[in-house]
């Protein structure tokens, strides 16, 4: 795959007041502008001292990290976002980075992101991962140390509902038998689930059954080449395919004096990143609230970006 533009849509705030049509805004400013894919965030509940649990690796937090809201912030429910996204857009890809899926009942978690998938004509990439909260799994009454197994579960459910006609639904040692779920999704072989995290074998082993593309978190940000090489071999061990395996990571953003995005230093890391084995590049960058600003000033990079993609032929 030729690699691709992705931005962050940010689906929170601290202000109570917050006017949510400017992000709706900015979502069609990405698709006017032509950046590939947008991806919303997710959580469901806080607890009163999240920052403790994020800045802990060993929760699945990450060293000297710190969450972008406090408690109280205003955090918008994802696929509920994406769908009003959808209804407004008409060919940037719609993704979760990341969905707290386990959190959902399987069953119905298929069949929101199968209609959602419907919706959109085929548009929806499901990034998905354990979280570091234990507070959002007391509140969706589940066992947080067993927050593995539980994504494992849901996402062969939703695989197999995506999938076949009749299903068969597996829930540790019982399964039932005969569950039939419509619409299926548009895209072959069901909704492409990215999976977050670290290089561990757990990890690579749900890359390996259910991941079309890794979504480095922690420890593996810190040096894209040798983290992307390490899960490569990882996921080879567990039997995946690691030929096949998308990876997102982040550019190198490089602002002027006057605090504006320097096209052409921005976009000269994308060369490196790309030899990196990344394949879905993330452009922090800011965005005007208006819309014809906001595609005014996304274009240019998007622009410049393809042309260097381009140059790097189809086989970066």
């Amino acid at each position: 795959m030729s690699p691709q533009f992705s931005m962050q849509l940010r689906t929170f705030a601290d202000d109570a007041a917050h006017d949510w049509s400017v992000m709706l805004d900015q979502a069609r400013a990405m698709d006017d502008a032509g950046v590939d894919r947008l991806v919303v965030s997710d959580h469901v509940v806080f607890g009163d001292a999240p920052d403790e649990a994020y800045a802990n690796p060993a929760l699945g937090g990450t060293a000297g990290g710190r969450q972008p809201t406090g408690p109280d912030g205003q955090w918008l429910e994802p696929l509920t976002v994406l769908t009003a996204v959808a209804a407004t857009t008409s060919r940037v890809r719609l993704g979760t980075g990341i969905l707290l899926a386990a959190l959902r009942r399987p069953a119905v978690l298929a069949k929101a992101t199968a209609t959602l998938d419907v919706l959109s004509g085929g548009r929806l990439d499901l990034g998905v991962g354990v979280g570091w909260q234990r507070e959002e799994y007391d509140a969706a009454g589940l066992d947080f140390a067993s927050r593995g197994r539980l994504l494992d579960d849901t996402l062969a459910i939703c695989q197999e509902l995506w999938t076949e006609q009749r299903a068969t639904l597996r829930f540790g040692d019982r399964q039932v038998e005969g569950i039939h779920q419509m619409p299926k999704p548009v895209q072959a072989g069901g909704v492409p689930i990215w999976v977050s995290g670290t290089v561990n074998a757990a990890v690579a082993r749900r890359l390996a059954r259910f991941g079309a593309g890794w979504i480095p978190w922690g420890s593996a940000l810190a040096d894209p080449a040798a983290s992307i090489a390490e899960m490569r071999a990882a996921v080879s061990a567990a039997g995946g395919d690691p030929a096949k395996l998308q990876v997102q990571g982040y550019a190198r953003v490089v602002r002027g004096d006057d605090g504006a995005v320097d096209v052409d230093a921005t976009i000269a890391s994308v060369p490196e990143l790309v030899a990196a084995g990344i394949t879905d590049l993330r452009f922090p960058v800011p965005m005007p609230t208006d819309h014809a600003a906001a595609v005014a000033s996304l274009t240019p990079l998007v622009d410049a970006f393809r042309a260097c993609v381009a140059e790097l032929g189809p086989n970066p």
